[in-house]
């Protein structure tokens, strides 16, 4: 009971990655203001406070592109969930998305982070299914993760609802969870 009193002062540290054009800037302003800005492709990174329900989150967005992608890594340290934003409609691209995702969840930094799949672009006639991108991204063959996928439109809003709702409650989950382990001092 004292903890739910203190949950709300720390920011959760989330990244959203994902290769360029995805639709992570979008995302991210959508989350916080609620309407779509006008985006150009991030060289490095927007961070930006986001709270949804009784949780703030700390929400970093990278840039996308192969010449940014190698910085990642500096950025993972402290992280509680990854939201990895992958284009359902760009199906030439969807094994260069699995090996950054792959490569990216293999770093020790991020073994305990919770992950994200924005299935995105559902509003584009030739896009993925949810199913069709988990697989493609191999993501029924991760073991000791938690994951989920969910189907989005950051233009038209859809979905991001339902991620968030099921990401806070993992975040909640596991802040209560990891706390209650600590000893006593």
């Amino acid at each position: 009971i004292l903890f739910s009193g203190l949950f709300g002062t720390r920011e959760m540290r989330i990244l959203i990655l994902g290769l360029d054009g995805a639709g992570k800037t979008t995302i991210l302003y959508r989350l916080q203001v609620g309407e779509v800005v006008t985006t150009i492709p991030t060289i490095g990174f927007n961070v930006e406070t986001v709270t949804y329900k009784n949780l703030k989150f700390q929400v970093w967005d990278l840039g996308g592109q192969t010449s940014i992608r190698p910085y990642w890594r500096c950025y993972y340290s402290n992280t509680d969930a990854v939201i990895y934003v992958v284009d359902s409609s760009d199906r030439d691209r969807m094994g260069i998305s699995k090996s950054e995702l792959v490569a990216m969840l293999e770093e020790e930094e991020l073994k305990k982070a919770i992950l994200v799949v924005f299935a995105n672009k559902q509003d584009m006639d030739q896009a993925m299914t949810p199913t069709e991108v988990a697989n493609a991204l191999g993501l029924p063959a991760l073991k000791d993760r938690k994951w989920q996928i969910f189907k989005t439109s950051a233009t038209k809003g859809t979905g991001l609802d339902e991620a968030m709702e099921w990401l806070s409650n993992r975040l909640e989950n596991f802040s209560s969870s990891t706390s209650t382990n600590k000893p006593q001092t």
